[in-house]
């Protein structure tokens, strides 16, 4: 959106979609804005991609960029709701300046290679670790996307919420390793960040492929794209990002 946009203009905006949705068969559920980047996202409910962009023209003629279809359950796990937030007390309006932007992790778990075994020790092992990770994760704000036997996928609104989580969950893994007596170095974690809607199909889809990508490096097991390293020193006061754990991709490593 252009610099003169503010969030109440963007308030304005969703009121006059609320006026006429029904008109469309359509409902405007929520939105989010970012000041800082001015970009704003709108989720609906709509029969079609024509009805929702009739209802935008006949509302207000501001037309989106671009849309692609979501599942509900995915939005709310990467940006925590999927309809507005309470009414400010004595406002006309209810102004939103609530950003789409998350950082997002991607975990390649490690013990992979014990579940093929029959050793009952490792396994407990495995499911230790595994729980002990899930709780780093709500402590540091995280919210779980999507867990798999490999893996995880988290959302974070926070760029140094993301950066502690990732490196509790390194500690308390070399903890278990030394622990144990293990020798494998399997853990891998990729940190990018970004907007819901980049690409044509999927929900924060940009994001995602460059978190995934990270971990298959094989530089560091915890990497960061330079725009979370940067993200994080603002956040922090210029505190330098911890170096000796975590590698830092530079934007031309990040393109190729």
């Amino acid at each position: 959106m252009s610099e003169e946009v503010t969030a109440e203009n963007v308030a304005q905006l969703h009121n006059e979609d609320l006026k006429v949705q029904h008109k469309f068969g359509s409902k405007g559920l929520t939105y989010w804005f970012d000041d800082k980047r001015k970009t704003a996202f709108c989720l609906v409910e709509a029969p079609s991609k024509e009805a929702m962009i009739a209802m935008h023209d006949y509302a207000h003629g501001k037309l989106p960029h671009r849309i692609i279809e979501v599942d509900k359950a995915v939005v709310e796990s990467f940006l925590g709701r999927i309809e507005d937030p309470e009414k400010s007390q004595n406002t006309e309006l209810n102004i939103i300046n609530d950003p789409a932007f998350r950082s997002i992790m991607a975990i390649k778990l490690p013990f992979h290679f014990l579940e093929k075994t029959k050793l009952h020790s490792l396994n407990i092992i495995l499911e230790t670790f595994k729980k002990s990770l899930i709780e780093i994760i709500i402590e540091s704000s995280g919210r779980i996307v999507n867990q798999k036997s490999d893996g995880l996928l988290i959302s974070f609104t926070s760029v140094s919420n993301a950066i502690f989580c990732a490196l509790n969950i390194l500690k308390e893994y070399n903890q278990i390793i030394d622990k144990y007596g293990l020798q494998t170095n399997e853990l891998n974690i990729g940190i990018s960040a970004g907007v819901p809607v980049t690409g044509k199909t999927s929900f924060f889809e940009k994001a995602i492929k460059s978190a995934k990508r990270m971990c298959e490096t094989g530089v560091a097991q915890i990497v960061v794209s330079s725009e979370v390293k940067d993200l994080y020193e603002s956040e922090n006061l210029n505190q330098v990002i911890d170096s000796q754990n975590i590698y830092t991709l530079t934007s031309q490593d990040a393109l190729f």
